[in-house]
């Protein structure tokens, strides 16, 4: 049971990793997966901390989750905060497309560690 939950969240943070990676390679030229696993895992334990401290508040609470997934973009890739929430958009939209194509044929459900929304 744990070796299972270890193998899906691995596989699940380099699904999210390499959405990050591509939208890092589109917005900002950066071509680093290592970077983007970093990002995509801080992302992740940003997202959800600050998920549980103000994640109550309706439409307040998941809109700073938000800000603060993509101020971890920010920071880990020097950018301004437009370009980061081009890169987190792109992120999800990677993501999405490559869940629903893994649900498709049932290899995995519709869920990824790195990428809020998922």
């Amino acid at each position: 049971m744990v070796v299972a939950s270890a193998v899906v969240f691995l596989v699940s943070l380099l699904l999210g990793a390499a959405g990050v990676y591509v939208g890092a390679r589109i917005i900002v030229g950066t071509n680093d997966f290592d970077h983007a696993i970093v990002t995509a895992l801080l992302g992740a334990i940003v997202w959800a901390v600050v998920g549980y401290l103000v994640g109550w508040i309706p439409l307040l609470g998941p809109l700073l989750a938000l800000i603060a997934y993509i101020g971890v973009i920010n920071w880990r890739y020097s950018t301004e905060w437009t370009a980061a929430a081009m890169i987190a958009l792109l992120a999800w939209l990677v993501v999405l497309a490559a869940l629903y194509v893994l649900a498709m044929v049932g290899i995995t459900g519709f869920e990824a560690v790195g990428v809020p929304g998922t």
